[in-house]
């Protein structure tokens, strides 16, 4: 992909990782934030502030390019109000913007979409790209619109979109969860790249984790990019394998401590029909 790459969401922990990478790859960068760029600005890239609530701004940014990286908006579970503007309106415009365009969104979704979903007991089978929502908050309930924005933008205007449901992406697992939903900045990046290099995606879904004897998420879309991660979170299992949060709900749910927040039903029984 020869044209600019648009990336919102510059300015976070993700978004200035992939900054710096897909920049020594040699990528045009139009980085934006509502928050300032920390980081000297890599070279080939310019950076504006915005906020996802300016449609104008978000078109304006995207004139030319050829790949919208949506990486911005809340980043973690948060009152209603705070999650609809930046999370639900911002991705409109983005997918407006693309529509314009004919550019490619790759959305970053989340595993808060499909929080949840039991973590499955002894090695049981692995959730596909399929599987139903079932978001563990606001913040997941967002994640899960934005995939359907996709499916909508694809089939009623051919805007090509990749949602990435990313699991965990820190330097290196922190606790005995992320030996399953852990995604390497390395892989990450990798990721990316191959998602805007593909040369052709359709609507696609990939879950975001590297190599994770541990995963609980299993067939996707990521043939149709060429990735496989290489990294694994089993180099850590020795220092976190027995690092849990002991709070019931967030060890029996995928999502984790975001099911547990606010959580005020009686917890079902193992064998709840309706579970």
């Amino acid at each position: 992909m020869t044209k600019p790459v648009l990336l919102t969401g510059a300015s976070g922990a993700l978004g200035r990782r992939l900054a710096q990478g897909l920049a020594a790859g040699g990528r045009r960068l139009v980085l934006t934030d509502i928050a300032p760029f920390p980081d000297p600005l890599p070279e080939g890239a310019r950076f504006e502030r915005a906020d996802l609530e300016d449609g104008v701004a978000l078109l304006r940014l995207a004139e030319g390019c050829g790949a919208i990286l949506h990486f911005g908006g809340v980043s973690v579970e948060r009152p209603f109000e705070e999650v609809m503007g930046p999370n639900i309106r911002g991705l409109f415009h983005v997918y407006e913007a693309a529509r314009r365009e004919g550019a490619r969104v790759v959305f970053a979704s989340s595993n808060h979409a499909i929080g949840f979903h039991e973590r499955p007991a002894g090695g049981g089978p692995r959730l596909d790209a399929r599987c139903h929502f079932r978001p563990d908050g606001f913040y997941g309930l967002a994640k899960a619109y934005g995939e359907l924005m996709g499916r909508l933008y694809w089939d009623k205007h051919g805007v090509e979109n990749v949602n990435l449901r990313i699991g965990s992406s820190f330097p290196e697992p922190v606790d005995a969860r992320m030996l399953s939903t852990w995604l390497s900045y390395a892989d990450l990046l990798r990721l990316v790249a191959r998602c805007l290099d593909a040369p052709r995606v359709g609507h696609a879904v990939i879950w975001g984790a590297s190599a994770n004897p541990a995963a609980w998420w299993g067939a996707d879309h990521r043939d149709r990019i060429g990735w496989a991660p290489q990294d694994t979170a089993e180099a850590f299992r020795d220092q976190v394998g027995r690092l849990t949060s002991g709070n019931p709900v967030a060890e029996r749910y995928q999502g984790g401590g975001f099911c547990a927040q606010g959580y005020s039903r009686a917890e079902p029984s193992p064998r709840d029909p309706f579970a």
